[in-house]
């Protein structure tokens, strides 16, 4: 039994299209708002685009066959939208369909099963340019981007993921601007995050009116812990909990939105994006959800200074209060397992329909070198991903109806604003030769997975 978990658990890797892809003008493929904001001046570290990645468009089966040799069953990918739909909505390009059925096919020739995500952050830039989230009408048009998926390639997607962390598609992208689209709004974010999720509803019943059985969402989330036990601390912990957590856990798995939220968003919103009917959407029964779990917050209460006409949907008058004391990862993150079984309990004790649970990312980067020999040795990462599985396995001995664990991820790849830099791969990728070498993190996991 690999780590504890009984036989069945699955055991799997996680990547994104355009962090690994490349290929962004082959076969018909139109642009995102990835691809718009990585090329502009400032907006991304060192420069970088996702123009080449990991080149894995061409060489894909190499990394099927990595998967292979480490041992794993699954593996989540994500599709990218504009590969099958260049301008979002209307004409399919059949490459891209055709370039996702052999990468499918050659999952399953190999045993693995695909849980595949629709939406990956990579928004047509077309879409964009009409309102893109804000906009209501991107709802119904990812609805009808995952039935032509359902159509074209649902005899091979076993597993569906609507969306991966709308959180950071709206609030870091619309809202900080951070990611793409690189918007700093208030109203604009809170719309977006909402049609993210009617959209996710509205796709559920698209693919389950064409005979899905396997549906989910995956969500990230960081349990939040107060700097001090001061009210003021206190208080700022729930508005870091509302925004990050509940203002995606609560439509989907409930049907409503926390109260705290009229509260908290009250001076940039009048919440005019909520039609009625929408939170029924919204919470379409789900097969399975996804977690992505990196981080525990600690917050402390920091009151805005902006004037309330100028705020974003960011801007809750929080910031982040970390302990002097803890191990922090590559990214600034501090490295903390017990907040993982944390946040699989306090789903488990708040959601009285929880459906099954599968990890969908947990990893983590650190500094790294190509050793004299060519290997690259990782021990903090063997320590990080050890200690994660063993919180996960104790949150599923405590009652979480846990199903599989996802490394995030294969291949080290474009960290999104971050570039090149951080490593979060088992594999360490020279993105000048394009040369694969599995770290020893890899080769640990691949022992371990083999008990």
């Amino acid at each position: 039994m690999s780590f504890g978990f009984e036989p069945g658990f699955v055991w799997g890797v996680a990547t994104a299209a355009y962090q690994i892809e490349g290929a962004v003008a082959e076969d018909g493929r139109g642009p995102s708002i990835w691809d718009t904001f990585s090329h502009t001046p400032g907006k991304v570290d060192g420069g970088a685009t996702g123009d080449v990645a990991c080149d894995h468009y061409h060489r894909w089966a190499q990394d099927l066959d990595l998967m292979v040799d480490l041992g794993v069953n699954a593996y989540r990918l994500s599709i990218a939208w504009p590969r099958i739909l260049p301008t979002g909505a209307d004409q399919v390009e059949p490459r891209g369909v055709d370039f996702y059925r052999r990468l499918l096919e050659g999952l399953h020739e190999r045993g693995i099963t695909p849980f595949v995500t629709l939406y990956h952050w990579d928004l047509p830039q077309a879409l964009e340019d009409k309102g893109g989230w804000r906009s209501r009408e991107t709802s119904h048009r990812f609805a009808e981007y995952a039935a032509v998926l359902a159509d074209s390639l649902g005899d091979l997607i076993p597993f569906w993921i609507t969306l991966n962390e709308p959180f950071v598609s709206s609030m870091v992208g619309y809202g900080e601007g951070r990611h793409a689209p690189g918007a700093q709004e208030g109203h604009g974010a809170l719309a977006a995050a909402h049609h993210l999720l009617l959209g996710h509803g509205l796709a559920v019943r698209a693919l389950r009116e064409r005979g899905a059985r396997q549906i989910g969402i995956t969500l990230n989330m960081s349990p939040t812990v107060p700097a001090s036990g001061s009210d003021a601390d206190v208080a700022a912990a729930a508005r870091s909990d509302l925004f990050v957590n509940k203002l995606f856990t609560d439509p989907v798995l409930s049907g409503v939105y926390p109260p705290l939220a009229r509260d908290v968003f009250a001076e940039i919103t009048d919440f005019a994006f909520l039609r009625e009917g929408d939170l029924e959407v919204i919470s379409e029964p789900l097969d399975f959800l996804g977690v992505n779990y990196y981080y525990r917050a600690h917050v402390r209460n920091a009151p805005s200074a902006v004037d309330p006409s100028e705020r974003t949907a960011f801007d809750i008058g929080v910031t982040a209060a970390i302990p002097d004391g803890l191990t922090r990862t590559a990214m600034g993150w501090p490295v903390e397992p017990e907040g993982l079984h944390a946040t699989l309990i306090g789903l488990h004790d708040r959601y009285a329909t929880l459906p099954p649970i599968y990890i969908t990312e947990n990893g983590c980067a650190f500094p790294e070198t190509v050793g004299s020999d060519g290997s690259v040795d990782d021990p903090a990462r063997i320590a990080f991903v050890e200690a994660h599985i063993d919180a996960a396995r104790r949150a599923a001995e405590d009652g979480v109806n846990l199903k599989g664990y996802f490394y995030w991820s294969l291949l080290d790849n474009f960290e999104w604003a971050k570039g090149y830099a951080p490593r979060f791969g088992l594999v360490y990728m020279d993105y000048e030769t394009q040369t694969r070498t599995p770290k020893s993190s890899f080769h640990w996991l691949r022992e371990r997975l083999a008990e």
